[in-house]
């Protein structure tokens, strides 16, 4: 089921995204490079870390970023807040079996430019910063 999903993401990369398999044999471990070419981080690249576990995917796969980067919804430390990646999400949006690699993929890209909250955020400086001084 993996290697179906990892061709589809494949075949439906943003633009702005790109994928590497550090090694093609083990599918269930990849990077993703986001370069946003709109917004506040246009120019920037950006390096997340994408892990699907065994029990994917009734679990969605983990993710860290490891761009330090100033963000509202992301971590100096990497973690991200993003409901898709969450297991049980109260606004329901959150993991659900029907997702897939792809959703993960589009959804941290949106990160940069749709998603960007600054009302729930996680890095709560990172988001006072903006208000005060964009």
């Amino acid at each position: 089921i993996l290697s179906t999903e990892v061709a589809e993401l494949e075949a439906n990369l943003p633009c702005t995204c790109k994928v590497n398999f550090p090694d093609p044999n083990k599918l269930h471990y990849f990077q993703l490079t986001v370069t946003p070419d709109e917004g506040y981080y246009q120019g920037g690249k950006f390096q997340f870390e994408i892990e699907v576990p065994d029990a994917y995917n009734m679990v969605p796969p983990k993710v860290k970023c490891l761009t330090r980067i100033w963000h509202p919804n992301i971590t100096e430390t990497g973690e991200i807040c993003l409901s898709l990646l969450r297991e049980h999400s109260i606004d329901g949006t959150g993991w659900a079996p029907t997702r897939t690699l792809k959703d993960v993929v589009w959804g941290l890209n949106s990160l940069f430019t749709d998603l960007l909250n600054f009302d729930d955020p996680l890095n709560i400086e990172a988001a006072e910063h903006h208000l005060r001084d964009k």
